[in-house]
C-alpha cells in the first residue's frame, strides 16, 4: 500500500511538472467583468499581449459585464481551475459587490486563488473650478454647518468613488447627499457643469479636467502624493488617515489553480506591467504598479473585504 501511495504521489508530481512546462497548451481566457474600453479592460489587454509574447500561446480577453462585475466573477468561479481561465477585475467584485448583492453566486474569500494586484490608483476630491471650496477644510466647514446639503457625485452605488465619500463622511462625522450616475464620465460632466458640488473621482477619470482647469483638486486619497498632481495634498497630510483609499485592478483564478503555473504567471505579469511599452501608459493614467505576491494579495483582499464591509454596513448602502 505504501509503495502504491508513493508511486501515485510521484505520478502526480510528474504530471504537475509536465503541465507547468507545457502551459499554455491551448488559449487562455482573460475574463473581464466589465465592458470593453475601461481601465480593467485596458490592463487585461495590455498584459495579455505581453504574456502572449512571453509564452507563445494565445491570451484572449473576454468581457462579461453585468451586476457590477459580480456576473463575470460568477462565470470565472465556475471555470475549470486548470490554468486556462484568469479573472482580471477591479476591486468591486473582490471586496465590494458581495456586500451589496444578495447571493452574488460566489464568495471571493473562498472561490479564487489570488495571483497579484497589478496596479492601484488614488481617488481625488474634486470640485468645479468656480467652486467656493478652496480646501478640504472649506468642505468640512460647510458640511458641519449644513448637514446633508452638499452633493457628491459618483459613478454609481457601491463604486469606489461612492464608498470613498461614505468613508470620508463617517471618518469626519459629517453628512452629505450622494448623487449616483451611470458611470464616471457623466458624473464628471455634471460636476464640471455645476449640477453637483464635489466628487471623489478616480484619478484617471478626472486628471485631464484638473490639468485643463475645469476642476479643482483638493486632496488625493493615496498614502503619498501623486506624481501627476504633486501640489495636491494627501488626506493623511491633512490629518485624515482613515481616508487613505486606492482603487485597484488585479489578477486571480478559479480556486485550485495549479501553484506552479500561478507562480510562473505572476512573474510574467509583473514583467509585463514594467515593460517599456506598457509602464509609461499606466503611469500616464495615474496608476502605480504593485505586482505583489499571491500571499500578500490574499491578505490584502481579506483586509479590504472587511474594511468595505464595515463602511457599507455603517452607511446602510445598497446596490440600488
Amino acid at each position: 500500500m505504501k509503495k502504491l501511495l508513493t508511486t501515485l504521489a510521484l505520478g502526480l508530481a510528474v504530471a504537475a511538472t509536465a503541465q507547468a512546462q507545457t502551459w499554455p497548451a491551448k488559449p487562455v481566457t482573460m475574463l473581464v467583468p466589465f465592458p470593453p474600453g475601461g481601465s480593467t479592460d485596458f490592463i487585461a489587454r495590455a498584459v495579455g499581449a505581453k504574456l502572449q509574447e512571453k509564452f507563445g500561446g494565445t491570451f484572449v480577453t473576454e468581457n462579461r459585464p453585468g451586476a457590477g462585475g459580480t456576473l463575470g466573477a460568477t462565470v470565472a468561479k465556475r471555470a475549470a481551475p486548470d490554468g486556462y481561465t484568469l479573472f482580471v477585475s477591479s476591486l468591486g467584485p473582490f471586496v465590494i459587490g458581495p456586500h451589496l448583492v444578495k447571493d452574488p453566486g460566489y464568495d471571493p474569500r473562498k472561490d479564487f486563488d489570488y495571483i497579484t494586484v497589478a496596479v492601484q490608483a488614488p481617488n481625488v476630491l474634486v470640485v468645479p473650478a468656480n467652486s467656493p471650496y478652496k480646501s478640504v477644510n472649506d468642505v468640512l466647514a460647510y458640511l458641519k454647518a449644513n448637514p446633508g446639503k452638499m452633493t457628491f457625485a459618483s459613478a454609481g452605488n457601491g463604486t469606489s468613488d461612492h464608498l470613498t465619500a461614505e468613508l470620508f463622511w463617517q471618518e469626519t462625522k459629517t453628512e452629505a447627499t450622494h448623487v449616483p450616475y451611470k458611470g464616471g464620465a457623466p458624473a464628471i460632466m455634471d460636476l464640471i457643469g455645476g449640477q453637483v458640488n464635489a466628487s471623489f473621482s478616480n484619478i484617471n477619470t478626472c486628471l485631464t479636467h484638473v490639468q485643463s482647469g475645469k476642476l479643482r483638486a483638493l486632496a488625493v486619497t493615496s498614502a503619498k502624493r501623486s506624481p501627476l498632481l504633486p501640489d495636491v495634498p494627501t488626506m493623511e497630510e491633512l490629518g485624515l488617515k482613515g481616508v487613505t483609499v486606492t482603487s485597484w485592478q488585479a489578477f486571480a483564478a478559479p480556486k485550485g489553480f495549479p501553484t506552479d503555473v500561478r507562480d510562473k504567471l505572476r512573474t510574467a505579469i509583473v514583467e509585463s506591467l514594467n515593460d517599456a511599452s506598457v509602464k509609461p501608459k499606466l503611469l500616464e493614467l495615474g496608476f502605480e504598479i504593485v505586482g505583489n505576491t499571491p500571499e500578500e494579495f490574499t491578505r490584502f483582499q481579506a483586509e479590504e473585504y472587511a474594511r468595505w464591509g464595515k463602511v457599507i454596513e455603517t452607511g446602510k448602502i445598497t446596490a440600488n
